[in-house]
């Protein structure tokens, strides 16, 4: 994040250090006859490339991958629900719906949706038994 709000405000010096250097009659010129064309577009498209491979790919990567651990859940698999609940999987109902034991005679039913990531194995978990 700090590191694309580096190249945001580098980019936007150099855009405002292009438009600074640029005579007064030159720059008046262009603006009555339109010049400028596909140039005065690349810093809009540098931004947007920029925006696209520092926040918005790494999201969906984040997603699709959070997509396939919920579908590939099964019995006794690990898991910490979205409240920050820990628990062991012991019964999956249906599509959307899945049981985690929390404790001993302590069980829920939870969203499949809700399940953010999976747990610390078996020996690293002092409540999971």
């Amino acid at each position: 994040m700090k590191k694309m709000l580096i190249v945001m405000i580098i980019m936007t010096g150099v855009v405002f250090a292009q438009s600074a250097d640029a005579p007064a009659e030159e720059a008046s010129s262009q603006t009555c006859m339109g010049g400028g064309g596909i140039m005065s577009f690349l810093p809009m498209i540098a931004i947007i490339a920029i925006f696209y491979f520092l926040m918005i790919r790494p999201q969906q990567k984040q997603s699709k991958m959070l997509k396939e651990m919920r579908s590939a859940l099964q019995r006794d698999d690990k898991v910490i629900t979205s409240g920050g609940i820990h628990g062991i999987i012991t019964n999956i109902k249906s599509d959307d719906v899945v049981t985690v034991k929390i404790a001993d005679g302590v069980k829920i039913d939870v969203d499949r949706n809700s399940l953010q990531m999976e747990g610390p194995s078996k020996d690293q978990c002092g409540t999971c038994k």
